[in-house]
């Protein structure tokens, strides 16, 4: 008989998903033996993710509040020629170094190997190869190396720099400006983020929402300390700079996208969880992890199809590989209306003018905008954001809604 793996639970990558999941994991199956492997030096790279309060239940805002580095009870909006917009609802925000700090200390006291400095060079749903020659055998691995482009899935792109600057005088932010689209547009729509993490301190970034998913960083960097400038903000130092580039979904053959994973488990973007529209992923991350942690704690529970053996290796794999399947397909069953909104945005709008699209939608009531970001929207919901005096032509808007492929690539539900 084979040797009985080292692990139950492997995790290729460190990111956000990965970290959250073996956090619950041991949080609600206590002893479950988990090994997190990261290629850098410390879980969860260079980020800052954010979220809103209503994005998440009460019981996942308190499991995760250990991570929280900063909390506002508002966020604000701006667009031209139209004042100021503040949403009354709850934003946060979690930044890469206290998701190391804490869910590092938290893993090792509950007895979870995390090897940092080890890249991953291949794995199988039940092995982790490492560079270095050594491997990690599980009952089941989780592949969450972040996202992996695919041709099952048709994109655009929010693309973004940051800089965390520090300044000479207090910026008088009383709120993250989530959306400041009172500013020139290049390539599409364009956008610049701020949150106020202290009163001399912000993290600005300069965001796009755009076909091409290239940074010119030179250029971004520099727009960042122009905005600076232009709001009479003296930046003394740059504390930090980040980047990156998120996935908006469009369309997919979410069939062929499973298949293409052959039976192998995947978390967060590689497993194409996010929000569409916004490409955040720490509320789908969040879920994940509960629903991965739930059933590691009672893999007898209803709600996935179970094969014989399932307790035993390979059986774990399978079976862990269809529960996140199952989630991950109902999720993208859900997230169809966003899927032809954002083609609405894309191929029925003129990349200068995607602007008056996002300020169409911001005229809708702060619980509506709630709804929306928490990917919970009701039909009522879904008919008020496209009524009223469109900022597209009809024609164009149609065409884009409908112009998915098969049945289960994103038309409206």
């Amino acid at each position: 008989m084979p040797a009985e793996p080292e692990f139950d639970l492997a995790l290729a990558g460190g990111g956000l998903a990965n970290t959250l999941i073996a956090w619950r994991v041991l949080m609600r199956a206590p002893g479950t033996r988990v090994c997190l492997v990261e290629g850098g030096p410390t879980l969860g790279g260079n980020h800052t993710w954010s979220f809103h309060e209503s994005d998440l239940t009460a019981e996942q805002r308190a499991w995760i509040a250990p991570l929280v580095v900063h909390a506002w009870p508002r966020q604000a909006v701006q667009f031209a020629g139209r004042p100021m917009r503040w949403v009354e609802a709850g934003y946060a925000s979690i930044t890469s170094e206290r998701l190391h700090a804490s869910a590092l200390l938290r893993l090792q006291a509950a007895g979870a190997c995390v090897r940092l400095g080890t890249a991953v060079r291949s794995l199988t749903p039940t092995q982790v190869n490492t560079a270095d020659g050594g491997s990690v055998q599980a009952r089941a691995v989780i592949d969450g190396r972040g996202f992996a482009p695919s041709p099952q899935l048709r994109l655009a792109h929010q693309k973004f720099l940051g800089l965390e600057l520090e300044l000479a005088h207090d910026h008088g932010l009383v709120g993250p400006l989530v959306m400041d689209a009172d500013v020139p547009q290049h390539e599409g729509y364009r956008f610049v983020y701020v949150l106020p993490l202290a009163p001399r301190r912000l993290l600005i970034e300069d965001t796009y929402y755009a076909d091409s998913g290239r940074l010119d960083t030179r250029a971004l960097h520099e727009r960042v300390l122009r905005y600076a400038r232009q709001r009479g903000w003296t930046v003394t130092r740059v504390l930090r700079e980040e980047q990156g580039v998120l996935p908006l979904a469009l369309a997919g053959d979410i069939d062929a996208f499973w298949r293409a994973r052959r039976g192998q488990p995947c978390s967060g973007l590689r497993a194409g969880l996010f929000h569409p529209t916004t490409g955040y992923s720490l509320a789908q991350a969040v879920r994940l992890a509960d629903v991965v942690a739930l059933w590691m704690a009672n893999p007898a529970a209803p709600g996935v199809p179970r094969s014989a053996g399932c307790r035993t290796e390979p059986g774990l794999a399978t079976e862990l590989a269809r529960l996140i399947e199952a989630h991950a397909r109902r999720v993208w069953r859900r997230q169809a209306f966003f899927r032809a909104l954002n083609r609405m945005l894309f191929q029925a709008a003129r990349p200068d003018a995607r602007h008056a699209v996002l300020a169409h939608f911001y005229r809708l009531p702060d619980r509506l905008v709630s709804r929306f970001y928490g990917e919970r929207l009701s039909w009522a919901d879904k008919l008020r954001i496209v009524t009223g005096k469109p900022p597209v032509p009809i024609a164009a808007a149609l065409k884009a809604v409908f112009a998915a492929r098969g049945p289960s690539t994103g038309t409206l539900p």
